[in-house]
Order: structure tokens, then sequence, then C-alpha cells
């Protein structure tokens, strides 16, 4: 070890006893031992930490309700994964109204579909490639939509965006990621698109299914729009009734006298009336850790990890690379800012904390998030999570048949 990074070693272990040590004694007089830590995150402002066994670390404006920003998120991906489990593939389902003739499907192509949020070019050109295998080179009709579809993470009731890249007119990016992704030895991914006739179908005739699309695992699916704080997220709550089932599930997973500091109209966090608490915004994380430990699982299965997930945590705070499990929020128009995340630590257990800024421009709000977290890193003696790879591209996950 260089003697450089020998003495940032020492330095660290000499400032994470001393806050313990002050901790200990405030403890005894009835304050959280690691309060002073709030002092980074400025006065007023909302910030709450607990220890594994439920001891408050720091608690400061802790049961104030402020916009939380995409921290809402994380009240959205426990609704999503309560109500469907984590093994749960949205499914679309492309059918055909006329027989196939000579590689000319004489009728409408059909798109069945159930509100897919990570259906995207990549997922088209993979339909495509199923479909041209299936003899399909033409639609004499045109493009049907029955049921919510979205595409590359907006509502496309006509499928019209679809529809475009099915023929030809877009999805070149993806086309080169498939390429990178599918043929390592560099080959192209090259596919022929189709040819849509649009001629009038006097009437539809029974459907022939020709094609099924079925969605990475919604783990894997919530995984990749948290990494990059996706507002798709708010479409997909549609799936499970819409922003008002997501807050009636996320306050009957928190005490009582919490629920009312939970209030959400957009499931993703865009919305102007959004309020979290710090406290409840952590017992929500508590509530989504319960659910995965049933099965294995832990935090980074849905998480983004600091430095190694691309996303909003991949270039926030690089010396703790590994360390922080968590969720980013900005939204600036309503000055919030907020981070909440989990911790690894050796004495008291998983660390779980919220820090939502409101009224401080967001360079400002970060740079205290920031502050917090090194100096919450370093007083519990934080360690990397058991995660070091990255999840590979979640359209490799789909199901295509």
């Amino acid at each position: 070890m260089s003697p450089t990074r020998w003495k940032r070693v020492c330095w660290r272990a000499i400032f994470a006893t001393v806050v313990w040590a002050v901790g200990l004694r405030a403890t005894a007089a009835g304050t959280p031992p690691l309060q002073t830590l709030a002092e980074t995150v400025g006065a007023g402002q909302g910030v709450y930490a607990i220890a594994g066994d439920g001891t408050v670390l720091v608690s400061q404006a802790a049961d104030l309700a402020v916009h939380p920003a995409s921290v809402t998120k994380v009240a959205t991906t426990l609704a999503l994964l309560e109500r469907f489990g984590p093994s749960h593939r949205f499914e679309t389902i492309v059918r055909g109204t006329g027989p196939l003739r000579d590689g000319v499907l004489r009728g409408n192509l059909v798109i069945e579909a159930s509100g897919d949020p990570l259906l995207v070019d990549e997922g088209a050109l993979l339909l495509l490639d199923r479909l041209r295998a299936r003899g399909v080179r033409a639609v004499a009709g045109r493009l049907v939509v029955h049921g919510p579809l979205l595409f590359d993470w907006e509502p496309d009731p006509a499928g019209a965006r679809l529809e475009g890249v099915l023929r030809g007119a877009g999805g070149a990016p993806a086309r080169t990621a498939l390429a990178v992704a599918t043929a390592p030895s560099g080959g192209p991914y090259d596919i022929a698109p189709l040819a849509f006739r649009r001629e009038v179908i006097p009437a539809e005739g029974a459907a022939v299914d020709l094609v099924s699309y079925r969605s990475p695992p919604l783990l894997h699916v919530v995984k990749a729009l948290n990494g990059y704080s996706n507002n798709v997220f708010h479409l997909a709550a549609d799936a499970i009734g819409g922003p008002r089932v997501v807050e009636e599930r996320a306050r009957a997973r928190v005490a009582p006298e919490l629920r009312t500091e939970i209030v959400i109209e957009n499931g993703a966090g865009a919305g102007t009336t959004n309020r979290i608490s710090p406290r409840a915004a952590v017992a929500l994380l508590g509530a989504l850790a319960s659910d995965l430990a049933r099965d294995g699982r832990d935090l980074t299965a849905v998480l983004p990890v600091s430095g190694i997930d691309p996303g909003t945590l991949e270039q926030r705070v690089p010396e703790l690379r590994g360390l922080i499990v968590g969720k980013t929020g900005t939204f600036g128009s309503v000055g919030a800012s907020a981070l909440a995340g989990a911790l690894r630590t050796p004495r008291q257990g998983v660390v779980m904390f919220a820090v939502l800024n409101h009224g401080v421009a967001v360079p400002e709000a970060r740079a205290r998030q920031d502050a917090f977290v090194r100096a919450l890193v370093a007083a519990t003696e934080a360690q990397p999570w058991p995660y070091t790879t990255p999840m590979s591209a979640p359209y490799l996950e789909a199901e295509v048949r």
C-alpha cells in the first residue's frame, strides 16, 4: 500500500472512531448517535438514517413530507413487484388477420399489447427477426394496436413508432447495439424490413398468432428503469391501477403514523404534489428489502450500485464505488433533490438513509447529499456490496417465440 493511500485509510479510521465516540456520548443524552452528520445537509433539510436493528442514527425534519422527485420510483417498484412478482413478464403478441401467401400477410398485423415498459427499438427488431423467420415479408393491410402499447418509453397507441422500426424507418442505433450483443465477431445485425401496403381489408378474419414477445423478468425491468431513473415508471404504474394504487400499497407497507407522509400522484415522481418524508422513504426501502430477502435477494437486484451500474449513480461520488445502492431524485422546477439508499456495515448491519432536500439549488443539494453519504460511510465503516458486474442489456433477457 502506498504511503498516500495508507494516510487516507488512517484518517478515515480516525474520523470514524471520533464520530462513533461522539455518537456514544450523544446516545446517552437521547440524541441519535450520528446526529452531527445532519449538519452536512443544512438546517431544516430532511435526513433520516437507521441501523439494521432499527436504531435511529440521524434524524432531522424526518417527518417533513416534501417532494421526493424520483425517489417515488421506490414506491412504484415495491408495488409492481408486490402485485406481479419478480419473474413476471409483460407479453406482447403479434397476430395476423389473414392468410400468409408468398410472403404476404393478406390482412392486418395486430399488436396485442400489455403495457410492457421496456419495449424499445431492440425489441422491435427482435420481433421483426422472428416475423421474417415465420415467412412474413409484407403486410397487405396495416398495423393495428389492441391494448396499452408503450414503445421507446412513451405511449404509442396507434403503433406509429413501432411500425417505423418494423418497416426500416428507424432503429439504426439499436441495430448496432444488437450486432455488438449478438455477434461478438463484429458482424452486422442486418434484417430486412417489412413492407406495409396499407390496402383496405374488408373485414378482419380470425387472428392467428405469429410471434410472442415476452419482456425480461420484472426484476430486470425495474432494475434498468431505476438505473436511468426513467419516467416510463409512471406509465408502468397503470398496469396495477395507476399512482393511487401505488400510494395505497406504499401506505399499507409502513407504520400507521407514516401513512399521511406518503402522497403519490405520479408513479415516476414527476407530479407536482408528490410528497414523502425522509422516514417514510426509509420505511419503503426497508419494505422493498424485506420482500427481496424472501427470495434471497437484496436491494442491488432492483436499484443501481454506485460506480458500477450505468445511470444516475454511475459517476456519483466516484470514490465510493460499490458502497451505495440507492435511488437518486431530481426535479429542479419544484426545488426537489433527493438521495435514498443503503450501506453495508460491519457493526450496524444494513444502514438505510434518505436525504430529501427542498428549496435548494440542485447542484448544492447534490453536494450536500454527497457530503452526508461520505460522512456516513466513514462513520459506519461501510463495506462494498457483493456486486461487481452491472446487469447486461435487459432486452437480451426477453423471450421471442
